[in-house]
């Protein structure tokens, strides 16, 4: 089993389905069976129309992040392989790193069929971690399906004067205030625990790192971009063009092994002597009483568009990799990892 942090770090919804009830003695409505007989339900009565209208998919940050990009290819993929016939959706929701639409969504959704999301694993940091924590996790959901991984990556400006990670944590070393890093998610959460387990596993305090928080990766890097931070800990894949583009640098990414496309040379923290590595997995999910029906559409439905070679092509032209997990499984494996993640936030003094 893949966790979120392997082994290296030491430290690393179902409802009722309605029962349709025949009406009787109105106008115009057909006899109740004589004799006792009990009338049978036709298919056409027991099978689930699911889905009847347009959906929505929530990406809980702001545009240009690893949630919006997620959620726009999974719409995307949908629609092309016809996995999903009705259209959907996908709108932004941010604030606080994905707690401000968990708030909403597990007390105010709890039945819609028509609302999904996706997440990452600040869904259980969110609800583990000391301070800007919530009461909502995973368990006032659905889980429906993991379906890609990705990884941690370092990233400074292009103009930084930093060309590799050690040069840059030993400043930091020197004077944890010196540097101001970024990320997308509030303080306890993923991009701080991605942007802090560097300079952690390299002896600095975790504590003194003055870590800036934004709603959403996109606005981590446009403060990176525009001078307003020095360093940036996020996802590779949400870095991907902008490296291309020639307006950053990656020291390094949380991998146990190189990535391909436009990462193909940049080096593991471990290449750089620094034992951390921190993956991302990224998945989607309904609502905590989803009916028995919409979980069996969606059960089928992303396992057709994760087979098809239109989310293959996604996946190599987003710098991911698939990690299909179906529901029931995806379940199990968001058990095992509350564990785990309390773990780690304990290490690092950020547990509840």
């Amino acid at each position: 089993m893949k966790t979120v942090w392997t082994s290296s770090l030491k430290i690393t919804s179902i409802g009722l389905l309605a029962i349709s009830l025949a009406a009787c003695g109105n106008a115009g409505s057909k006899p109740a069976a004589s004799g006792g007989e009990k009338a049978k339900d036709t298919p056409q009565q027991s099978a689930s129309k699911y889905p009847e209208k347009a959906l929505s998919l929530i990406a809980p940050s702001g545009a240009g992040g690893g949630w919006d990009m997620t959620a726009r290819t999974i719409a995307k993929v949908l629609s092309e392989t016809k996995a999903l016939d009705k259209p959907i959706t996908v709108e932004n929701k941010p604030g606080g790193g994905g707690t401000v639409f968990m708030a909403e969504y597990a007390t105010k959704d709890v039945k819609d069929n028509y609302k999904l999301f996706v997440s990452s694993p600040p869904i259980l940091i969110n609800n583990l971690k000391k301070e800007g924590n919530t009461p909502f996790g995973f368990k006032d959901t659905t889980p429906l399906a993991q379906l890609t991984k990705d990884y941690g990556a370092i990233a400074v400006a292009a103009n930084s004067k930093y060309n590799d990670l050690k040069s840059l944590l030993n400043d930091m070393k020197a004077d944890p205030t010196k540097l101001t890093v970024a990320g997308g998610s509030a303080p306890g959460s993923m991009d701080h625990l991605v942007s802090i387990m560097p300079a952690f596993k390299y002896g600095i305090d975790p504590k003194k790192v003055k870590y800036v928080s934004y709603d959403g990766g996109g606005e981590a890097l446009t403060a990176l971009l525009g001078g307003n931070a020095d360093v940036l800990g996020t996802d590779a894949s949400s870095l991907d063009q902008y490296l291309k583009a020639g307006k950053i640098k990656v020291l390094g990414v949380l991998a146990p092994q190189r990535l391909g496309g436009s990462m193909k040379d940049v080096p593991t923290l471990k290449e750089q002597g620094i034992d951390a590595e921190f993956l991302i997995w990224r998945g989607i999910f309904g609502p905590k009483d989803m009916s028995a029906d919409a979980k069996k559409f969606w059960d089928e439905a992303l396992k057709k568009m994760v087979e098809s070679d239109q989310w293959k092509k996604e996946m190599q032209a987003n710098n991911w990799e698939t990690d299909y997990k179906k529901a029931d499984d995806f379940k199990a494996y968001l058990t095992a990892q509350e564990t785990q993640v309390k773990d780690v936030l304990t290490a690092l003094g950020m547990q509840k």
